[in-house]
């Protein structure tokens, strides 16, 4: 099946299609805009080395902040109320330029031209062979050593209505990383009255390609620097997942999570089964594993994440029409990093949730394929969603 998906631009309704496994209301039907939509405003972040300025651009509405780099469309802070209003930014970052361009992490970023692990940064497409960027061992991760997580994108902000939001576009030329085809990516995050924050992702090329576009927020509902994410509970509407091995690469099995650490089909801390010892979690230090979304493929976001911090409250529900999830759990943030708040980054003080296809898909033909061809265009929504 090659990608030919319909973009549902969903609002606040989209995001609340399902009420949260762990109770409550969907949020569109809560929280209302108390603060207004604020026109976009930019403001000059840094300077690259080759003399090109980074902007920051900060969008508020609904009550939830939104702070975007144009230097690989990062997300730098995303700030959201808990129970008694006490904002607090709920995403892992940095306060300067160097440290997202010394990087590794992937802090906030857009990510392709593919997310995820690419099998020794190979594959097969119309029985010609390709070979990527490797920056991951022997494979290749988010695109390569030059993923769209190092470019500065174009920006445009808008308005409509009562959203907010900005197009970031940015021209992958034919062969960037060892890619097919000149991908032409559009971009949009979008802040609704609701606050809910969606992004919708597009793309046409001009030769058959592979496509697997996603974002790398890092998220801490307790506040970035606050410590550890193991408390938070955390449901994923996803009865199997995909195995890796040492590498880290699927090994193709689509395996059960009932009676594993994997089963987060009811909610659970994150913490609880964490430490078990099972073979899979040896491996990845904790999970770094894509999950097997039930609904598969979707032409409309489908809710199929909660992840709430019971101590303030704040919850943050994910629709998509993807047919994974990649959960990381932080494991290798080392205490070497420093946030904006002063504080440093140690094991599982973040974690990530990716909607996307599965990994290495272009070298197992039995996942859903990430194939775009001329005439077609990549589509694909997820959209976030905060209460408390």
């Amino acid at each position: 099946m090659e990608l030919n998906r319909r973009t549902v631009i969903a609002g606040a309704a989209a995001a609340g299609v399902a009420a949260s496994a762990l109770g409550g209301t969907a949020h569109a039907a809560g929280r209302e805009s108390s603060s207004g939509a604020r026109k976009p405003v930019r403001e000059h972040f840094g300077t690259l080395a080759d003399g090109t300025e980074v902007h920051r651009w900060s969008l508020a509405n609904g009550g939830t902040r939104l702070k975007v780099l144009s230097y690989g469309g990062i997300v730098q802070s995303l700030e959201i109320p808990d129970r008694h209003g006490r904002y607090a930014n709920v995403s892992l970052g940095y306060d300067d330029l160097d440290a997202y361009v010394a990087g590794t992490t992937f802090f906030g970023a857009t990510i392709g031209r593919y997310g995820n692990r690419i099998a020794k940064g190979r594959f097969t497409l119309d029985g010609k062979d390709y070979q990527l960027s490797v920056n991951d061992g022997e494979n290749s991760l988010h695109g390569g050593a030059q993923g769209f997580n190092t470019k500065v994108w174009d920006v445009e902000p808008f308005t409509s209505g009562t959203d907010v939001g900005l197009r970031l576009r940015y021209v992958s030329p034919d062969g960037e990383m060892g890619y097919p085809g000149t991908l032409r990516t559009k971009v949009t995050y979008t802040l609704t009255r609701h606050g809910d924050w969606r992004i919708d992702y597009e793309a046409v090329t001009d030769r058959p390609t592979v496509v697997n576009l996603t974002n790398h927020t890092y998220y801490n509902l307790a506040g970035e620097g606050s410590g550890s994410i193991y408390g938070h509970e955390l449901w994923l509407a996803a009865g199997r997942y995909t195995p890796t091995d040492a590498g880290l690469i699927p090994t193709g099995e689509l395996a059960r999570v009932k009676g594993t650490p994997f089963d987060f089909t009811r909610p659970k801390q994150i913490g609880r089964d964490i430490r078990t010892g099972h073979p899979q979690l040896v491996t990845a230090k904790g999970f770094d594993h894509n999950f097997v979304l039930d609904k598969g493929v979707t032409a409309r976001p489908v809710h199929v994440v909660t992840l709430r911090d019971t101590d303030s409250g704040r919850t943050l529900r994910i629709s998509t029409d993807q047919p994974g999830v990649q959960f990381y759990s932080g494991n290798f943030l080392d205490g070497t990093l420093v946030g904006p708040s002063g504080h440093t980054y140690r094991q599982g003080d973040g974690l990530a949730l990716e909607t996307q296809h599965f990994p290495d898909s272009p070298n197992h033909p039995a996942f859903p394929s990430t194939v775009l061809r001329p005439g077609r265009t990549y589509r694909t929504t997820t959209v976030h969603s905060f209460d408390a």
